[in-house]
């Protein structure tokens, strides 16, 4: 009860304080008010509208806006400050792609800002804001239509990272020469070898369109599994040998941590095959046939990653099997011993009941009759043990 609080009527005691919510951390606390700040409620029009994203609130984490102009003869990069000044100025004449990456949807001007100037689709905006999504492609405007032409596209980039795996989602808008990304998370991503490409002259991508680019980067986030998979068998492996070893309690719900993100890693690896089979199959106009070639590459990897995922979770099933025979067969070599030592025990201890008996005619005044008596001892329990080692039992 707080100082200076009147009890309660009839001096009844006080309730009894909830239990404590289970700790969570920076970035699911940050998730979890996102979703329930711009969670819609039931029957409402699907998208957000411009309009709606300017009376959505902003979160006070920052925003990191990057921006890439290039072309086959040159390339300039750097990181926007001022947002309206950028989006109010014409690119370069000399730029064929553009590669605006937004780290952080915290900001819902920003989001507001490129909506209106490049003319995303309200359905695309929604599925950016309600996070997570399932990955997947979407097209929109286009033809006689008011919006532009844009490919949407949604990944799972999966990151390692101290204490577990990192699930951010992407968000990729693909126009005929635009290419806006946005990041769940400002922490980085795994596309400086794409930047770095982009700064080498005579590179493909230098060569190429927008879509070409998009499937750079789809490229690398399904190209960043295979180091991810490859940590989960080096760790399945030390495990492995661990347990064999020595099992131990810990091992025991490190085989279930792994378990748990090899799942997640599933969830996010599944759809990614479908998703790179859509723009296969897509026919839209900002993807070139170029582009969808080189997309089987990326289904081919997407493939190779779900067989080795599914290779290393029978392994974690198995090292779960493996570790309760381990036990088991300790287990049991515990019980042999203990059952050894009463069978040998059994008629050392009969032989000294008997003997220890209150009867005169047993004549323990005869000369080393105590001596006597522990020589046959020790001649049963010797015979016990050669009779047990004939028979393989030790």
């Amino acid at each position: 009860m707080a100082s200076g609080a009147e009890p309660g009527a009839g001096g009844a005691p006080p309730a009894p304080a909830p239990a404590a919510a289970p700790k969570l951390g920076r970035r699911a606390r940050r998730r979890l008010a996102l979703e329930r700040r711009f969670r819609k409620e039931i029957g409402a029009v699907p998208g957000i509208t411009v309009e709606e994203l300017a009376k959505l609130p902003s979160s006070p984490e920052g925003v990191r806006i990057t921006c890439i102009d290039y072309s086959a003869a040159q390339v300039q990069a750097r990181e926007v400050k001022d947002l309206p000044a950028f989006l109010g100025e014409h690119r370069p004449s000399w730029t064929t792609v553009r590669w605006i990456n937004i780290d952080g949807l915290g900001d819902m001007r920003v989001i507001e800002a490129l909506a209106k100037k490049y003319q995303l689709h309200p359905l695309a905006v929604e599925d950016l804001i309600h996070r997570p999504q399932r990955p997947k492609v979407d097209a929109y405007g286009g033809g006689e239509g008011e919006l532009q032409a844009r490919l949407f596209v949604i990944a799972r980039m999966l990151r390692s990272q101290e204490g577990g795996l990192l699930d951010e989602q992407v968000s990729i808008f693909l126009g005929h020469s635009t290419v806006i990304t946005f990041q769940e998370y400002d922490d980085g991503d795994v596309w400086d070898a794409i930047r770095g490409r982009i700064r080498t002259a005579g590179s493909r991508l230098r060569q190429n369109e927008a879509s070409f680019l998009v499937y750079a980067l789809l490229d690398a986030i399904v190209d960043h599994c295979f180091p991810v998979l490859e940590a989960y068998g080096d760790r399945l492996e030390e495990l492995e040998a661990s347990i064999l070893a020595s099992p131990d309690p810990e091992q025991f719900a490190q085989i279930h941590r792994l378990k748990r993100e090899m799942l997640l890693v599933r969830r996010a690896v599944w759809p990614m095959r479908e998703l790179v089979g859509a723009m296969q199959r897509e026919t839209h106009e900002c993807l070139s046939d170029t582009t969808k070639v080189y997309l089987r590459d990326v289904y081919d990897h997407s493939v190779q990653i779900i067989d080795i995922l599914e290779t290393y979770r029978e392994v974690a099933i198995g090292l779960t099997e493996t570790y309760m025979t381990v036990l088991s067969n300790r287990l049991n070599e515990v019980m042999k011993v203990l059952t050894m030592i009463s069978v040998i025990f059994i008629p050392v201890t009969f032989l000294s009941s008997v003997f220890g008996m209150n009867f005169t005619h047993f004549a323990w005044d005869l000369p080393h009759a105590i001596e006597w008596f522990f020589v046959i001892c020790l001649c049963v329990t010797g015979g016990m043990l050669y009779w047990f080692k004939r028979r393989g039992w030790i």
